[in-house]
């Protein structure tokens, strides 16, 4: 079976000046996007079966709702620290960790890593042309090499952007 990587940028997190970066919540509109990206991973029967998230509140946040949508009973969602200013790097390392038979990995973080990631795994020519590749609520779908322990520059193949918009979901192409 063809191993997939899905990158989901955590939702819209509110701007306060008395929070630390790593424990400010998701906004309403983050919550809403959030949700919508869930139901529509539901619809399209997109069921990770390994799901790995940043611990800071934002990017958690975003995997329990999204799950939630999903209708997933008691995920197992494994907290890395290494998604959170970790680097593209410190992500391989992580996903070399990863058990070869799962097959649908869900990666829930942040920017600038998970779009570093993305242009280390995949061919700039590769992704569109947008002022923004990863706002917040973009799912991104990789088809990855079997092998995650020897990930190279462009090893990966671009399936689709879905970014979670306004009050709907669009494949950017």
């Amino acid at each position: 079976m063809t191993r997939e990587l899905w990158l989901l940028r955590h939702g819209k997190a509110g701007q306060n000046n008395d929070l630390a970066d790593f424990d400010r919540p998701l906004k309403k509109r983050g919550k809403r996007a959030v949700l919508r990206m869930g139901t529509w991973l539901k619809q399209k029967q997109l069921i990770p079966d390994y799901i790995v998230s940043s611990p800071a509140k934002s990017a958690i946040s975003t995997a329990k709702k999204v799950c939630n949508a999903m209708e997933i009973v008691q995920p197992n969602i494994i907290q890395d620290k290494r998604l959170y200013e970790g680097g593209a790097i410190r992500i391989k390392n992580l996903l070399a960790e990863i058990p070869s038979q799962c097959n649908r990995v869900l990666l829930v973080g942040h920017n600038p890593e998970l779009e570093d990631l993305l242009t280390f795994l995949v061919d700039m020519r590769d992704l569109p042309e947008v002022d923004k590749l990863l706002p917040t609520t973009t799912l991104v779908r990789l088809v990855m090499p079997s092998d995650w322990t020897q990930l190279s520059t462009d090893c990966a193949t671009l399936l689709s952007i879905t970014r979670a918009k306004s009050s709907v979901i669009e494949d950017i192409e």
